[in-house]
């Protein structure tokens, strides 16, 4: 993310919107992005370690945009064992019934919004940080930039549509 964005990114309704350690991680990521990894002296074999603060991001705001928009409970938002992945799969429905994430996103924004916060979540977590013998999902720096900026664009996104405040 170049220096415009952050810029822009910053001044924001959505930036104001974030917590500290949400704003905190993203700037953390940012940094390690822009300033640490930007002249590529060491190449790594999987650049997935970049992705991480962002969807640590990405997942504390989640929980505080469903909480704000009444999607799940306070008590969800503080619990050790909500599992927003679970909750937002698109496979679930039927399972979860009321409980499912992605049945209310659906009813409230469309299908459209709730299949893209899967989507990012799956692309930006899921395949990033689980490990398999088989299928270490090794990915490149360009490839690390690119679901960064998925991710920060879907939070964006999200917080537009499905904020009381809009």
């Amino acid at each position: 993310m170049d220096k415009l964005n952050t810029l822009i990114l910053r001044t924001s309704d959505f930036w104001q919107y974030l917590s500290q350690n949400q704003k905190d991680l993203i700037l953390e990521g940012q940094y390690l992005m822009n300033d640490i990894i930007k002249d590529h002296a060491y190449q790594f074999k999987d650049y997935s370690f970049l992705v991480f603060p962002f969807a640590k991001a990405y997942e504390g705001f989640l929980k505080q945009l469903f909480k704000d928009a009444k999607l799940i409970s306070h008590l969800d938002y503080i619990s050790d064992h909500l599992r927003l992945g679970k909750l937002m799969s698109p496979n679930l429905i039927g399972r979860l019934g009321d409980k499912s994430l992605y049945k209310k996103i659906k009813e409230r924004a469309g299908v459209d919004l709730a299949e893209k916060i899967w989507t990012v979540w799956k692309v930006g977590r899921n395949q990033i940080f689980h490990y398999f013998p088989h299928n270490l999902k090794a990915i490149s720096f360009i490839e690390a930039d690119k679901i960064v900026g998925e991710i920060l664009r879907m939070m964006e996104e999200a917080y537009y549509k499905l904020s009381s405040k809009y």
